[in-house]
């Protein structure tokens, strides 16, 4: 008798022990049936040698060994890792980043002007046909061009034209000039070789007439100068009237200038 009852309450205690692992939502049951709401389920952790170290759980917790793959941490709504931290003070100093970026840029990339001052007649060789009672100048010109962008400019070319009593006498063009660094000036020689003849042929009596010294005449110079950077080109001119001895070969005559700068877009 004292067996069967041993026998008894073993069996009874294992009863007990497969009712205190039945499953969560069992136990969740109310009377009437319903399932209780799952938020109120508390937390279990899983230990012993069957169950291993959560993988996101930071290591605070453990899950059956094999299901590493297979179950997802819960973390409570009240967990610091859920809260954004300094979401403000992230957003408004990447506005304050992309506000400087953008003013930097604007700063360094807006373009320039291009300043262009005309120095003087560099040199004069003059040479004469007394068949065709002509002369010819080659005059060689300095221009001093001044970059005030933060970039490099390059000058494309220089065209000049050389006009005397509203006649135009010579014409040049110079292509690939030079690269002008940023914030840099640059001088820049270039020649016009002019021939003065045909209705204007009275110029050589004068330019050989030995009575007189100095045969100054006034020649005024255009000269056009297109610079390029970022794919854009502008063009700058100058004009400027010039004295110019005729009578023999020079070097380093100053001349009276008119300048004035006239930006506009290259055709």
């Amino acid at each position: 008798m004292g067996i069967s009852v041993s026998h008894i309450s073993k069996n009874t205690a294992l009863i007990d022990q497969e009712d205190n692992m039945s499953s969560p939502v069992e136990d969740g049951e109310t009377e009437n049936g319903k399932v209780a709401d799952v938020s109120h389920f508390p937390y279990v952790e899983f230990t012993g040698r069957d169950s291993v170290t959560c993988p996101t759980c930071q290591g605070t917790g453990r899950i059956p060994r094999g299901q590493e793959n297979q179950l997802v941490a819960l973390i409570p709504y009240s967990d610091q890792r859920l809260r954004p931290r300094r979401t403000k003070l992230y957003v408004m100093a990447s506005v304050v980043l992309c506000l400087l970026l953008s003013s930097l840029a604007v700063f360094f990339l807006f373009p320039r002007s291009i300043d262009v001052s005309y120095v003087g007649v560099k040199s004069v060789y003059v040479s004469y046909d007394l068949e065709q009672r002509s002369v010819y100048l080659n005059i060689t010109n300095t221009l001093n061009i001044t970059n005030n962008n933060y970039y490099s400019v390059e000058v494309a070319n220089i065209t000049a034209q050389v006009q005397f009593a509203r006649t135009v006498i010579g014409k040049s063009r110079i292509s690939n000039v030079i690269a002008i660094s940023p914030l840099d000036m640059k001088q820049i020689d270039y020649m016009v070789p002019t021939v003065i003849a045909d209705e204007l042929n009275y110029i050589y009596e004068y330019c050989t007439l030995e009575t007189i010294k100095v045969h100054n005449i006034v020649v005024m110079t255009q000269v056009t100068i297109t610079a390029t950077y970022f794919g854009h080109s502008e063009q700058i001119s100058e004009e400027m009237y010039q004295y110019v001895d005729c009578g023999g070969n020079t070097t380093a005559i100053r001349g009276f200038t008119r300048p004035f700068n006239n930006l506009h877009p290259a055709e």
